[in-house]
């Protein structure tokens, strides 16, 4: 068991879901309201899930969580390259910040898959 909260790609994480929530109070109306629920969900499940792992003793058990987490930040990239498709917004600061994170995520599952 660890503490998430030194892991740098939870921070990471939570940084994107920050970003997006800013983002997303910016857009008017319809838009706010259908795409806004459902990005903000897979971006909190992303540092929820690396949460949750960090509560097991098993390698294993954390590896399970860090992968739905690596899910959930695919599901938040694709959210986001609609949203860019849909209504022509800039949010290639949040797919980078999103990409990083997929990095980070698919490093440490390395490292916990080894150990």
């Amino acid at each position: 068991m660890q503490n998430f909260r030194n892991l740098i790609v939870w921070e990471k994480s939570m940084e994107l879901v920050e970003m997006i929530y800013r983002k997303f109070s910016e857009f008017p109306g319809e838009q706010k309201y259908v795409l806004k629920p459902q990005l903000s969900r897979a971006a909190i499940s992303t540092p929820s899930n690396i949460a949750e792992g960090c509560g097991y003793d098993s390698s294993k058990q954390f590896r399970n969580y860090l992968q739905h987490a690596l899910g959930s930040s695919y599901e938040v990239e694709t959210q986001l390259i609609l949203v860019q498709r849909l209504h022509q917004t800039d949010v290639t600061d949040l797919i980078a910040q999103t990409k990083q994170v997929q990095k980070m995520l698919q490093s440490l599952i390395k490292k916990v898959r080894t150990s």
